[in-house]
């Protein structure tokens, strides 16, 4: 198993004997980032004959762990020092334990005054971790720390828990997370979902993507269409609950977070096969990124790469032959379940939605003029959905 990122980081062997021969499949699932301090360092697989590989980052580099550590504080010190908020938005699993690891590591290092002087303004303010995911991860990796990687248990040996620091926080109860926002206090927030779709992120965003003295910092990839990846690449306005939000906040992003492996260690795990397989696919990426990592692994190792299209199907013999598609039984049952997926998304956001009604709209300060305005955009919405279901 590549450990690295949980449930798909699972790596499935397949053997197959077929006419008395038998030949071995392996696909991939999400590779781990290697340069992650919290784990020991990933297994190996010895041997394939067919490889079907993830190419996430098959065009990229991530930084090094010392490199990302000064950007982040920079970055955080900068939004300080103006009165702003940090926003993380931050995958449950993995990314927030690693960012609360390098806050911590970040203060037993020795360094100049500048450094210090940074530090020093980082420790003095909250950092919040509002999932409660998120917050029951980060219990999980505190019992299992006999599984960090060795550097990371000598810090534990000489009592320093990598996990734990002044000023950090967790907040449960919804009510505890509606609070950081209520507050003028400078702070972090690490919040999940990781690419903005559903979660608490959204209200976090809400409250602080106008603020131009705050910064929202992604550590983890964004997949296309996600709102997340809306906001990295640039939108100046994005809806949120509904309500067009004006993005005037500091973005950044700091790739180097990302639990997937860059395209070193992609490279690295091809070489790592003793008896290399004949033929290699890869999936799970986006174009451009496949085809550099096509190109790429071509001119090192001499293994045919094939980068399949949606529903194709092939038949694994010598030849590597492309034998039809099944597009439209396949697409069919993805669109559907997409269609599921989004149904639920939208239930989670109406649930959101009435709460924020109730809470700023509804209450006694509210004027008739905001009450109008929210009433005539419910009807709206009203009747969006119901030419949706009169055009089933």
């Amino acid at each position: 198993m590549m450990l690295g990122i949980c449930f798909g980081s699972s790596i499935i062997e397949v053997w197959i004997t077929e006419n008395g021969k038998q030949e071995k499949v392996v696909f991939s699932g999400d590779l781990g980032n290697n340069d992650i301090p919290l784990l020991s360092p990933p297994t190996m697989i010895s041997d394939a004959d067919y490889l079907i590989m993830e190419s996430t980052y098959g065009d990229r580099l991530h930084m090094r762990n010392d490199d990302k550590a000064k950007i982040f504080l920079d970055i955080v010190y900068e939004t300080l020092e103006k009165g702003g908020t940090v926003v993380i938005p931050s995958f449950a699993v993995g990314r927030t334990q690693e960012i609360l690891y390098e806050l911590n590591r970040i203060k037993a290092e020795n360094h100049d005054e500048e450094f210090y002087k940074k530090y020093k303004k980082l420790m003095s303010i909250p950092v919040y971790v509002d999932s409660p995911l998120a917050i029951s991860a980060t219990e999980v990796f505190k019992e299992n720390m006999n599984l960090f990687n060795e550097e990371t248990q000598e810090i534990i040996n000489e009592g320093d828990n990598p996990l734990e620091f002044p000023g950090l926080k967790f907040t449960r109860t919804a009510d505890e997370s509606k609070e950081l926002n209520a507050s003028e206090e400078s702070s972090i927030i690490i919040s999940a979902s990781g690419m903005c779709e559903v979660g608490r992120i959204k209200h976090h965003l809400k409250h602080h993507l106008w603020d131009p003295n705050s910064t929202i910092l992604f550590v983890g990839y964004q997949a296309p269409g996600t709102l997340g990846r809306r906001i990295v690449d640039g939108e100046k306005k994005v809806k949120i609950f509904g309500e067009e939000i004006a993005v005037n906040a500091r973005i950044e992003y700091i790739e180097g977070y990302s639990g997937h492996a860059d395209q070193e260690w992609l490279m690295n795990f091809v070489y790592s096969y003793t008896t290399p397989p004949k033929h290699i696919f890869l999936v799970h990426g986006e174009p451009e990124g496949q085809k550099v990592l096509k190109e790429k692994l071509e001119e090192n190792t001499n293994i045919p790469i094939t980068i399949p299209d949606f529903g194709e199907c092939y038949e694994l013999n010598e030849n590597i032959e492309m034998v039809g598609q099944k597009i439209n039984n396949v697409k069919g049952q993805y669109l559907r379940l997409e269609v599921i997926d989004r149904m639920n998304t939208l239930k989670a956001e109406l649930e959101d939605m009435t709460e924020i009604v109730k809470e700023e709209y509804l209450d006694e300060s509210a004027s008739d003029l905001d009450i109008v305005r929210i009433k005539e955009r419910l009807k709206e919405l009203e009747e969006q959905i119901v030419k949706i279901v009169e055009n089933k």
